[in-house]
């Protein structure tokens, strides 16, 4: 497993993390704590060290704490998030940070992390929505600032709004983040516009979130495909986006010669090739699931060739909307 330095920051974290959402069994369908507990085993067997979780996916920080403590021996970092206050996902314009990320919420928000997780503190601590209205505003930045004094979180990140990477472009110029986590995917390219050169500009890690599209870019999303009540991908995939991307699939893999089971390294890869990404974290709730994508973190980019190619297959925002 290769590792990427995380932004300017002393960590070197695996190509491959692990988003643990899934795994919590909050808004995904088909998760078994055992079966979640052996597939996180396996992924630091292989040399994952990086794992993403939040306070908001169900029992994932306390699976993800469980795993840790049992791998004491082994070096892995746990980054989770803060929920906003207000509870509105994506951050709306107009609205104060003191109705979203107060000093007090902060606090008590990772405290309760610590709590389920049973760990003592967190490598990074992100905010789980953003607006660059917030930048210089509020009392977050010198809390953020004591949690870090206190020993309780070593980066301070934010997850950014869905398809808007634009939407942090100040907090990265800014100097004060150490990490973004992002959309990034075959279809969504446009970090790469500005917030990659941003990132790299100023040392801020760079997390890739969805780099399979939510199962998309896996070749498994078929027109015919539906999810259970309950599953989040019932409304992602909602109208005739399963058959849209089907076809936007097929058109990928007949341009670059592969087979639709060689499209999830694929797409992970891609990700992989862009210098500014520091880690890419695919939801792995299988054993199976981390073997195939813990092998991509060999190191070994797309070529420029096939990067071309897939430059052409990115979609306009509104496909989003």
């Amino acid at each position: 497993m290769h590792n990427r330095p995380l932004g300017r920051s002393d960590l070197s974290v695996s190509e491959i993390g692990y988003g643990a959402w899934g795994i919590g069994a909050a808004g995904w369908s088909g998760a078994t704590e055992d079966e979640s507990v052996r597939a996180l085993h396996r992924a630091v067997d292989l040399g994952v060290n990086f794992v993403d979780t939040a306070r908001g996916y169900g029992e994932s920080e306390r699976i993800v704490g469980r795993v840790v403590r049992e791998r004491s021996g082994d070096q892995v970092y746990v980054a989770t998030k803060v929920p906003p206050k207000n509870g509105v996902w994506p951050a709306p314009g107009g609205v104060d940070p003191a109705e979203t990320f107060p000093g007090a919420h902060i606090r008590a928000s990772l405290e309760t992390s610590l709590s389920a997780s049973g760990l003592d503190h967190f490598d990074v601590l992100q905010f789980h929505v953003w607006s660059d209205e917030w930048v210089g505003r509020g009392d977050w930045l010198e809390t953020v600032a004591d949690l870090k004094q206190r020993g309780l979180i070593r980066l301070f990140g934010v997850s950014v709004n869905d398809h808007r990477p634009e939407s942090a472009l100040a907090l990265v110029r800014s100097g004060v983040v150490d990490t973004v986590q992002v959309i990034h995917n075959i279809f969504d390219q446009s970090p790469a516009d500005a917030l990659f050169p941003a990132c790299e500009e100023h040392g801020v890690g760079v997390i890739v979130r969805v780099a399979l599209d939510e199962g998309g870019l896996t070749g498994r999303v078929t027109a015919g495909t539906t999810f259970p009540e309950g599953d989040f991908r019932a409304r992602y995939f909602r109208d005739d986006r399963p058959a849209r991307v089907q076809r936007h699939v097929e058109a990928i893999t007949a341009d670059l010669g592969i087979t639709t089971d060689d499209l999830a390294e694929t797409a992970l890869r891609f990700v992989l090739s862009a210098p500014a990404v520091s880690t890419v974290i695919p939801g792995m709730r299988t054993v199976r699931n981390v073997e195939r994508n813990a092998a991509v973190g060999d190191g070994r980019p797309l070529s420029p060739e096939q990067l071309a190619v897939l430059a052409k297959h990115r979609w306009e925002r509104n496909f989003y909307s």
